[in-house]
C-alpha cells in the first residue's frame, strides 16, 4: 500500500513521530495480517532471495515483516484508546476554559457601580463625560427621551399600516391527515383586521399557538410559504412586498449579529446598504450618531458586537443594537419580536425605553410580548390580543393602569374581576383561556365581533386605507437601496473588518501553516534530490500528495464555523433587503484569496526549498500554482458545504466523506489504470 514516505526513509530526528503514531500500529497490523496470508507465499524469484511475495512487500516499505506486529498492533490501539479516554477525564477535571465569557460594560454601569462602592457625587463624575446627554442605563423607569424637539438628521415619512380579514393557512400536515382529518389545509389566522399606526405602541398578545409571531411575519413579508389572503395597505396603497423592506424594519427575537466587527460598525454598514444614495456619507454618520443616542448605545460604539453567551455584548445590549440596526435603514414601520425575552426586570426597562424613544420619533412600531411585568405592559399604548386558533378578541387602548383592557372584559358576563396589584396581562391571558370559554359558554372571538369596539376598529381600518388627500404612494424603483457595486464593496468592507479581527482563525491559520511545513520539510528533508531507486520517486511524489491534501483539508475544515456563524447574519441582512446573495458570497469568497496567497507562499517556499525539488523558474511557478489553486478549491469547497447543509456539524460530515472519495480517487493510493469504474 502506497504511504507518504517509507520508515527507513524517516531522518532520525523524526524517528520518535513513527513509533508514537497510533496510525503506524494500526498500518503494520494490517499489512502483516494481509502480506503474511496464504496468498502472498510464493516466492517469486528464488534465485534472488527466498523471502515470499508479501515479505518482499512489506520489507521495500519498511514494514516489520514479524507475524507478533499483529498482536502488538492490537495492544498499541488498546492502550491509545485506553490512554485518550485518561487524559480526556484529566482535562476536563483539572483545566478551565481558555477564556471566560464576559459582557461589555457601559461607562454609566461603571460609573454607577463607582458610586455604589465609593458614596460619591454621581453628578460630578458625569461632569465631562461624552454621553451626559443619555438617559442613565441604570434606572428601571420606561421613558423616552423628547426626541420630536431635538429632531432626527434625516426625514422619514409616518406610515400607517392596515390589515383586512387575513387568512393564513398552510397545507394539512400528513401526521394530521393520519388522525382522521379530513381538511386540505390547516388555518392559522381566522380573518384578522386591524390598524398599526404612527406614535402609538401596539402589543400583539395571545396565548402560545394564538397566531401572534405568524400574524407579524405575515405582515412583514416574512412568510415564504402557505396561502395568504386579505388586503394590507400602506397608509391606504396596496403594501408592495418587493419593496416593502425599504421602508420597514424587523428586529427578530435572536439579535444575529457579526461578532467580530464594533457596535458603531455595525450601525454604519447597515445604514450604508440600506439607506437612499442621495444620503451622504455625513448625513450618513450623524443619522448613525443620533440613532447611537437613541437607543443609549454611544458609550458602547467601540465595543465588539461578540458571541451570545461568549463575549461581546450582554444580551440587554444586543437586544438594543438589534433595534438600531433597523433603526438606521430610517423605516417608517418597525415590527419587534419578542424584545425583552429573555432579559431581567432591569434589563427589559432599558430596552423598553428604547423602544420607547424609537415610537416618540413618530414611527408605527409593533412589538410581540409575552407575559410581560406591570411596567413593561403599561409602557405600550394599545394592545391586539388573540386567541389559540388565530382570532382576535381584544384590539384597542389599553389606558392608564390597563383602565381600559379590564373594563372591557370585567364588562362581559361571567368574567371574575382582577384583584388589586394583580398584573393585568397575566389576568386577561388566564381569564381568555378555552378552558374558561367552555366554563363561561361563549366565544371571546365572537364577543369581540359584537361589541362597540369592533366598530370603531372596522371604521379606523376603513379611515386609513383611504390614501390621505394629496398623498402619494411610495415608490421605489429597484429592490435594494444600493448599486450591486457598491454592495460588493460594503460586504467586503465587513468581512475584512471581521477577518482581521478574528485572529483565532487567520494568525492561528498562518501559525499552523508555517509549523506544518516545517514538520513535512524536515521529514522530506532533500529526498527531492535522490532519484536512485524507485522508492526515492515514491517519497517524492508522497511528499506532493501530502502536501496539497494535509493543509487543503485543513483549510476546508477551519473555514466552517467561519461562514457557519456568518451564514445566519447573510439570513437576517438578506431579509431586510440589505443586499442580493451574489454581493455577500462574492465578499466571503474575495477575501479568503489574500489570506490563502499568504498561506500558500509561506507553505511553499519552505516545503520546495527543504525537500530539494528542482529550483527551475517554471517549475516553482506551476508548484506555487497549483498549490494555491489547490488550497483555494479546498476552502471553497468547505464553505460551500456550510451553504448546502443546516448546520456546520452537518457540513463537517458531508465534507469528510468526499474528502476520503476524492483522496482514493486522487491516483496516488490507487493508481488511474486501477480505479477505472
Amino acid at each position: 500500500m502506497p504511504s507518504s514516505i517509507s520508515a527507513d526513509n524517516i531522518k532520525a530526528w523524526w524517528i520518535w513521530g513513527y513509533w508514537c503514531s497510533p496510525l503506524m500500529y494500526a498500518q503494520n497490523a494490517i499489512a502483516v495480517n494481509e502480506f503474511l496470508g496464504h496468498s502472498w507465499r510464493m516466492v517469486v524469484d528464488p534465485t534472488d532471495s527466498n523471502d515470499t511475495l508479501g515479505v518482499q512487500v512489506l520489507k521495500s516499505r519498511g514494514i516489520f515483516v514479524d507475524p507478533n506486529w499483529y498482536w502488538i498492533g492490537v495492544g498499541a490501539l488498546l492502550g491509545y484508546i485506553m490512554l485518550f479516554n485518561v487524559l480526556f477525564i484529566v482535562f476536563l477535571d483539572l483545566l478551565d476554559p481558555l477564556g471566560k465569557g464576559q459582557n461589555v460594560v457601559s461607562e454609566e454601569e461603571l460609573m454607577e457601580k463607582h458610586v455604589n462602592r465609593t458614596g460619591e457625587n454621581v453628578e460630578l463624575l458625569l461632569l465631562g463625560n461624552d454621553s451626559e446627554n443619555s438617559p442613565s442605563n441604570g434606572g428601571g423607569e420606561i421613558t423616552g427621551a423628547d426626541t420630536r424637539e431635538r429632531g432626527m438628521a434625516l426625514p422619514f415619512t409616518p406610515l400607517s399600516i392596515t390589515f383586512d380579514n387575513i387568512r393564513y393557512s398552510v397545507d394539512m400536515p400528513q401526521e394530521m391527515k393520519d388522525k382522521g382529518i379530513t381538511e386540505d389545509r390547516l388555518v392559522l389566522l381566522k380573518g384578522v383586521s386591524g390598524a398599526f399606526r404612527p406614535g402609538v405602541l401596539t402589543a400583539l398578545m395571545g396565548v402560545s399557538g394564538a397566531g401572534k409571531t405568524t400574524l407579524m411575519d405575515v405582515l412583514a413579508g416574512r412568510k415564504t410559504g402557505g396561502y395568504i389572503e386579505g388586503d394590507i395597505n400602506i397608509s391606504g396603497y396596496p403594501k408592495n412586498q418587493e419593496t416593502f423592506a425599504r421602508i420597514a424594519g424587523y428586529c427578530e427575537q435572536n439579535d444575529i449579529h457579526s461578532p467580530h466587527v464594533t457596535v458603531y460598525e455595525s450601525l454604519v454598514y447597515s445604514a450604508w446598504l440600506r439607506l437612499s444614495p442621495d444620503v451622504d456619507s455625513e448625513a450618513r454618520q450623524m443619522f448613525v450618531e443620533q440613532v447611537m443616542e437613541l437607543v443609549e448605545l454611544t458609550s458602547l460604539r467601540g465595543a465588539l458586537v461578540g458571541l451570545p453567551g461568549v463575549n461581546g455584548l450582554s444580551t440587554e445590549q444586543r437586544k438594543r443594537l438589534t433595534i438600531a440596526v433597523e433603526l438606521v435603514a430610517n423605516p417608517s414601520i418597525i415590527f419587534m419580536d419578542e424584545p425583552t425575552s429573555g432579559l431581567d426586570a432591569r434589563a427589559a426597562a432599558i430596552v423598553m425605553r428604547a423602544v420607547r424613544n424609537t415610537v416618540d420619533t413618530g414611527r408605527t412600531v409593533v412589538c410581540t410580548i409575552h407575559q410581560p411585568s406591570i411596567d413593561i405592559f403599561e409602557a405600550f399604548d394599545e394592545l391586539f390580543l388573540m386567541k389559540r386558533g388565530g382570532e382576535e378578541i381584544y384590539v384597542g387602548p389599553l389606558g392608564h393602569n390597563s383602565c381600559h383592557l379590564i373594563d372591557y372584559f370585567e364588562g362581559i358576563q361571567g368574567v371574575k374581576k382582577i384583584k388589586d396589584g394583580y398584573n393585568p396581562a397575566t389576568w386577561m391571558l388566564e381569564v381568555t383561556t378555552l378552558a374558561q370559554e367552555d366554563a363561561l359558554g361563549l366565544n371571546f372571538a365572537e364577543v369581540y365581533m359584537n361589541s362597540d369596539l369592533y366598530r370603531r376598529n372596522k371604521a379606523l381600518i376603513s379611515e386609513l386605507s383611504t390614501p390621505p388627500p394629496g398623498s402619494t404612494d411610495l415608490y421605489f424603483s429597484k429592490q435594494y437601496a444600493q448599486s450591486f457595486f457598491t454592495q460588493c464593496v460594503a460586504c467586503l468592507w465587513k468581512q475584512h473588518k471581521s477577518y482581521w479581527r478574528n485572529p483565532s482563525y487567520t494568525a492561528t491559520r498562518i501559525f499552523f501553516t508555517t509549523v506544518i511545513a516545517l514538520i513535512f520539510g524536515t521529514i522530506f528533508l532533500n529526498l527531492g534530490q535522490k532519484v536512485g531507486k524507485r522508492q526515492d520517486l515514491f517519497n517524492s511524489l508522497g511528499s506532493m500528495y501530502a502536501a496539497v491534501i494535509f493543509i487543503g483539508i485543513q483549510n476546508g475544515q477551519c473555514v466552517q464555523p467561519i461562514v457557519d456563524v456568518e451564514r445566519t447574519v447573510f439570513y437576517r441582512e438578506k431579509a431586510a433587503g440589505m443586499y442580493s446573495a451574489l454581493p455577500y458570497a462574492f465578499a466571503q469568497v474575495f477575501i479568503e484569496i489574500p489570506h490563502v496567497f499568504l498561506q500558500t507562499i509561506i507553505y511553499g517556499l519552505i516545503v520546495y526549498s527543504l525537500i530539494g525539488l528542482d529550483w527551475a523558474f517554471m517549475k516553482f511557478f506551476w508548484y506555487m500554482f497549483f498549490m494555491f489553486f489547490t488550497f483555494l478549491y479546498f476552502t471553497f469547497y468547505g464553505m460551500m458545504a456550510v451553504a448546502m447543509t443546516p448546520n456546520s456539524d452537518i457540513a463537517a460530515i458531508v465534507a469528510t466523506a468526499f474528502y476520503a472519495v476524492w483522496n482514493i480517487f486522487a491516483g496516488f493510493l490507487v493508481p488511474r489504470s486501477v480505479s477505472v469504474l
